[in-house]
Parts: C-alpha cells; sequence; structure tokens
C-alpha cells in the first residue's frame, strides 16, 4: 500500500535539476567544459516535459477514480 500517489512529473523535474548540476559540477571542477547557453534549455525542456508528464498523470488518475466513485461526494 501506498503512503502517497505517484507523481512522474517531480520525478522528471528532479532529473532535469540533478543533470543541469551534474554539469555545471563538472564544469566548475575543471572535468568538462561546458557553455552556459546549455543549461537554460535543459531545465525549461525538463520543466516542460515535467509539466506535460504531470498534466498526463493527473488526467489519468482522474480516469480512473470517477469510474469507482458514485453518488453526490463524487468530485
Amino acid at each position: 500500500m501506498l503512503r502517497h500517489d505517484f507523481r512522474p512529473g517531480r520525478l522528471v523535474a528532479g532529473a532535469a535539476f540533478v543533470l543541469a548540476g551534474v554539469l555545471f559540477a563538472g564544469d566548475a571542477g575543471g572535468l568538462w567544459q561546458t557553455p552556459w547557453f546549455v543549461l537554460i534549455p535543459l531545465v525549461t525542456g525538463g520543466l516542460c516535459l515535467a509539466g506535460a508528464a504531470g498534466v498526463t498523470a493527473r488526467s489519468m488518475r482522474r480516469r480512473r477514480g470517477s469510474s469507482r466513485r458514485t453518488g453526490p461526494t463524487a468530485l
């Protein structure tokens, strides 16, 4: 039994930020050279994918839950 709902949007956003952090840390440590403009599309693209995953998961969760709930208390 899960204690909370799985939220794939947060997983995707976290992965994008971790990747951006790894790229920044590698550049700061001198392991490789990362241009500054690479991180902006990476973060914005990750946030857009996270939003799409969140909307998709919410719509699937609402669709699946609507058949189970009946009566005046259903949202």
